[in-house]
């Protein structure tokens, strides 16, 4: 990369960290008016924090994140971006902030249908192999792309220019995101009947039905693939197995019930899926370190009201 593209890289950075700051003054978590774009400011680094990270992009103007997915480690900063193309259970936690120097970020939601339509309208081929990668990634902020969010940005600056240019503008990002090195992962998720599609129908499944009993054969037969055809490809896009998946969702809405609706562990099991309350505090141990009740306590004690998150 030459000195020249390197400095208008960071004019550009520097010019969107000044626009956040300035929107994030009396809002930290800034829902904008533009659909799908949320501004982040930390002035602290942060302990690490459960989160649900949805399909997005998240861009980095100052500072750096790190978010854990399983035993995966993914860093992303001024020069990185992560993006996340399937829904995902992490660990995530801001490395580098202060009150000089604020972590500021945003978060774009990816429309995967948008995604879709880009294919056809740009007659994009359909990706070859049916292999699954990975559901996140962290690749290089490139110059083009920083300008298509800092345009994007400015239009909350003109909210009459948002409902006509913002369209355009994402789907600006997404074409670019569709070209460049991780587009092979967008166009799996956005394949009508690739694998990569049946995981992530699975993942919203699994979501919303996270507390009924299941079996990999019953979800392998909702995807029409053979059960180690779906084991292989599930834990391809997120580093665990549809049990484990399970397990993570279970774990932390029982946290959240006994966190902030005071719930004792007993109730909190059963009522997200757990018969045997035993069993539940075996595995929230093994999770967090912790009994139930000891590690509700120590959450009390730290202040820590919020123990699931998004992509923020």
């Amino acid at each position: 990369m030459s000195n020249a593209t390197n400095d208008a890289i960071s004019t550009a950075r520097s010019a969107l960290a000044e626009r956040i700051y300035r929107l994030t003054e009396n809002d930290d978590h800034l829902m904008s008016d533009i659909p799908g774009l949320m501004l982040v400011r930390y002035e602290n680094t942060t302990e690490p924090k459960s989160a649900m990270y949805e399909p997005c992009i998240c861009l980095v103007a100052q500072g750096a994140k790190r978010v854990q997915l399983n035993d995966e480690e993914y860093v992303y900063d001024e020069n990185h971006m992560l993006i996340t193309s399937v829904g995902l259970p992490v660990m995530a936690h801001v490395l580098k902030a202060s009150k000089e120097a604020p972590f500021l970020s945003l978060v774009l939601k990816i429309d995967l249908n948008m995604v879709a339509q880009l294919m056809v309208d740009s007659n994009l081929p359909v990706p070859r192999t049916r292999q699954t990668g990975r559901g996140m990634a962290v690749c290089e902020v490139s110059e083009t792309l920083l300008d298509s969010f800092q345009r994007l940005v400015d239009l909350l600056d003109t909210p009459e220019d948002i409902p006509i240019l913002s369209p355009l503008i994402l789907k600006e990002i997404l074409y670019r995101l569709l070209m460049g090195e991780l587009g092979p992962r967008l166009r799996q998720i956005a394949t009508a009947e690739s694998h990569g599609q049946q995981v992530a129908r699975t993942v919203d499944w699994l979501r919303d039905n996270y507390t009924k009993p299941l079996t990999v054969e019953v979800l392998a037969k909702r995807t029409g693939m053979s059960v180690s055809t779906f084991h292989h490809h599930f834990r391809a896009m997120t580093a665990m197995s549809p049990l484990q998946f399970q397990k993570w969702l279970r774990l932390h809405e029982a946290r959240r019930l006994m966190l902030t609706e005071s719930q004792d562990a007993t109730t909190a099991a059963l009522q997200v899926g757990y018969e045997s309350p035993s069993q539940f505090s075996r595995e929230y141990k093994r999770q967090f370190g912790e009994p139930p009740l000891r590690d509700i306590k120590n959450l009390h004690r730290q202040g820590r009201t919020e123990v699931v998150s998004g992509a923020a």
